[in-house]
């Protein structure tokens, strides 16, 4: 939607959306309604009516393919040939980044940056992330009552992110209202304000790193920014705009997959006491206990890609150049991939889920995503025997990056 006065975009804006859903009611039978509050707070009704009914649907409202099915959703994925990630709009409002590349520029930065993020490298973080764990519930110790997100939700990996960019504590509450705005950005329909917002918020991350990145070639530190400074491959290095594109999406993705993670993950266990006493019972089952968190209900909920080449989806005619929307949280509650797929299933052992999506565009922090989300767990079962809903959790806005703004939890000590 074209950029307006926010008083003519609030006028217009209501009515323009329900003819484009009515549109689609008559097209198909069915709408991809995501922006009311009831399919934010809860979206796989709305996934589970689409998938039935129409499982690759137009979308009027952004003019675009939703695709609700496992099979569709993993194979557009996997398939960076047919389908690129390059997004015209995004990069427009968010510069280049490796979320919106295709190879070889891929293949390239992937290759420089992925070296901080490897098994070992992640592995060697354990101590210090069930370190900073310890110190945010110490900060509670004397609270029955917290919001689990403003403690550790948030805290805990926008710390890792900071520490393994060299950025000083003191500056960490700068990077949650720039982190929020950015995050907001990966979601259609947004609004004129949303869109500036977004824009000023990547201006001021680029202009807080361009400093660190000077005082880092001046005086290099064992931290990620000197080793992206130093990184060759094949004589190749980052320039400035590539690398202050990969600092952003470092610390935004860095910072909103695990925050989700644990937010969702927790309230889900929340509202499935047998699954949570079955966690306390057998530790074993961590592992699984978070790749069954991540499946349903998933810190990231779509990926969209642009058409290619003319083909056919599910026996709807998809043109070159139209967008495709890869609705993660719909395939990963497919009935024809997962048994009972909207029951939480600790035990499941299902590492199919498409959470950290597929492919050349794998997420690259999954295994830190993942390591903070099992310390975080364990800790907080190890530390509190009792753990209960205080209040209804409120979500974040936007509905591609799904989590809860607060988590409020009632606890009794060990």
């Amino acid at each position: 939607m074209p950029l307006m006065s926010p008083v003519v975009e609030k006028l217009v804006r209501p009515t323009v959306l329900a003819v484009l859903l009515a549109w689609e009611r008559w097209e198909s039978g069915v709408d991809c309604e995501l922006l009311s509050e009831e399919a934010r707070t809860d979206p796989y009704e709305v996934y589970r009516r689409l998938r039935s009914a129409d499982p690759v649907h137009r979308m009027r409202t952004i003019d675009a393919w939703a695709l609700t099915r496992y099979r569709d959703v993993e194979g557009v994925l996997r398939d960076h040939e047919r389908f690129s990630n390059v997004d015209r709009f995004f990069q427009e409002t968010i510069p280049l980044s490796l979320l919106e590349l295709d190879p070889p520029e891929h293949t390239r930065l992937r290759s420089l940056v992925s070296k901080a993020f490897t098994p070992k490298a992640v592995a060697m973080l354990h101590g210090r992330i069930q370190k900073i764990t310890d110190e945010r519930l110490d900060a509670v110790a004397g609270e029955s009552r917290f919001d689990l997100v403003a403690t550790l939700g948030y805290p805990l990996p926008v710390t890792v992110i900071a520490e393994m960019l060299g950025v000083p504590p003191s500056d960490l509450d700068l990077f949650k209202g720039w982190s929020d705005a950015v995050a907001l950005s990966v979601n259609a329909l947004l609004t004129a304000d949303q869109i500036r917002a977004a824009k000023l918020a990547a201006s001021e991350i680029h202009a807080y790193f361009e400093t660190i990145i000077e005082e880092r070639r001046r005086q290099p530190r064992e931290e990620l920014v000197s080793a992206l400074l130093a990184a060759e491959e094949e004589g190749d290095r980052l320039t400035r705009d590539e690398m202050l594109a990969v600092l952003l999406l470092i610390l935004v993705a860095g910072n909103e997959t695990t925050r989700n993670l644990i937010g969702n993950g927790m309230l889900a266990l929340l509202r499935h006491p047998d699954q949570l006493q079955r966690l306390r019972e057998d530790p074993t089952l961590l592992d699984p206990a978070v790749d069954e968190l991540l499946r349903y209900d998933s810190p990231v909920q779509f990926s969209d890609r642009t058409v290619r080449q003319d083909m056919e989806i599910g026996g709807k005619r998809v043109r070159t150049g139209q967008r495709v929307v890869a609705m993660i949280g719909a395939a990963n509650r497919d009935p024809e991939r997962f048994d009972d797929p909207d029951t939480l299933d600790i035990g499941r052992g299902e590492k199919s889920h498409l959470s950290f999506g597929r492919g050349i565009h794998y997420c690259l922090g999954a295994s830190l995503a993942v390591l903070e989300a099992r310390i975080a767990f364990a800790t907080l079962l190890h530390r509190f025997p009792s753990i209960t809903l205080a209040a209804e959790p409120r979500y974040r806005d936007g509905v591609a990056l799904r989590g809860v703004e607060q988590l409020w939890i009632e606890v009794e000590r060990a």
